[in-house]
């Protein structure tokens, strides 16, 4: 399998080839596809008047609530319940099962990020962890309950270790989330180039470059040292050099877009950094590192049949789950909606 680099594409990264055991499969993910909330509905329910006129434009959807509902109690019990109904309609479909629980591996990340974080800050380690990882939320209790590391798959065991020893160097609790970011996207990588799947690790690598840009950009912000930035906490194997993103924590924000002009990340950079410097949030460069990811999805419709079009249909509906809660939190919160729109579009 070809390794990609920047100088190989324009935007986006090589998505590979049909593979015809997928028709099926995919047929059905193409009329999946059209029942995706639209843009305009999106930007509907933001521009309502409040929560109630928001929620009533979801009426006839998945998304629908009784017209009793007025908080957000039934709203965080339906979302949840349609993500693990997706994961297990994804499970059906992929003919690939090494795949899915790849896939799965990331709630086990997220998982474990939490646990470690409660057990090293002396909370209780609970049992509210995702369902739809490879390791059950009850395991997570048993192990860290009988500190016994060695139940969990290789890949947690070595994430947990390596969280650890981050922890313990100085005790601050952000390096926990830095190693585990680590371990993940390695194993990430690893994984997909082991599947010999050109679109995972396209993907893979768009991921480590966005969570890249977004890390220097908060070190930026919060004035941070570029010695720090460089030894602890950038994430390998992305298209982005180090040395190019080194160089941005010494230049200023009007002056991040041209060092990136020549990659594929320009529009992220320049829109986040500026929105950053006027306003003092990042909500725009969230948004634009969703909308380059989702034009990454997007480019699964130049495949005929394949697994691309049925992961790119999860990534999609995932994120138009967490938009959907977003947008109703923040009606219900009487969040401005210039500030949700910024967010979403």
């Amino acid at each position: 399998m070809i390794e990609q680099s920047m100088s190989d594409f324009y935007r986006y990264p090589s998505i590979g080839t049909d593979d015809y055991r997928y028709q099926y499969q995919t047929a059905l993910v193409r009329m999946f596809e059209m029942q995706l909330l639209s843009k305009a509905t999106l930007q509907d329910m933001t521009n309502a008047n409040d929560f109630r006129q928001a929620l009533d434009l979801l009426a006839g959807t998945e998304y629908s609530l009784s017209p009793a509902s007025k908080d957000l109690g039934d709203l965080n019990a339906l979302l949840p319940a349609r993500r693990t109904a997706l994961r297990e309609q994804f499970c059906e479909l992929m003919i690939d099962k090494p795949i899915v629980s790849l896939l799965r591996t990331w709630d086990d990340f997220a998982n474990l990020r939490l646990a470690v974080r409660r057990s090293l800050t002396g909370k209780a380690i609970g049992s509210d962890y995702s369902p739809d990882g490879n390791v059950s939320p009850k395991q997570f209790e048993q192990v860290f309950a009988e500190e016994n590391y060695e139940v969990f798959p290789e890949y947690m065991q070595e994430a947990a270790e390596r969280a650890f020893v981050a922890y313990y160097q100085n005790k601050d609790v952000r390096q926990i989330d830095h190693a585990i970011d680590a371990a993940q996207a390695e194993y990430n990588l690893a994984a997909a180039r082991r599947l010999k799947n050109i679109f995972l690790v396209g993907l893979f690598r768009i991921q480590i470059d966005l969570t890249n840009i977004r890390t220097v950009l908060r070190l930026k912000f919060a004035g941070s040292q570029t010695v720090y930035f460089s030894e602890k906490i950038m994430l390998g194997g992305g298209f982005l050099e180090l040395d190019r993103l080194k160089h941005a924590m010494d230049l200023n924000y009007e002056a991040l877009g041209a060092l990136f002009y020549v990659t594929p990340y320009y529009e992220v950079v320049d829109a986040g950094a500026s929105y950053l410097a006027s306003h003092k949030s990042f909500l725009k460069l969230e948004q634009r590192c969703d909308e380059h990811l989702l034009g990454f999805l997007k480019t699964t419709m130049q495949i005929v049949t394949g697994p691309q079009p049925i992961i790119a249909y999860l990534l999609t509906k995932e994120n138009e789950i967490r938009t959907v809660r977003l947008i109703l939190t923040a009606k219900k919160n009487h969040l401005d909606t210039k500030l949700i729109l910024d967010r979403i579009s």
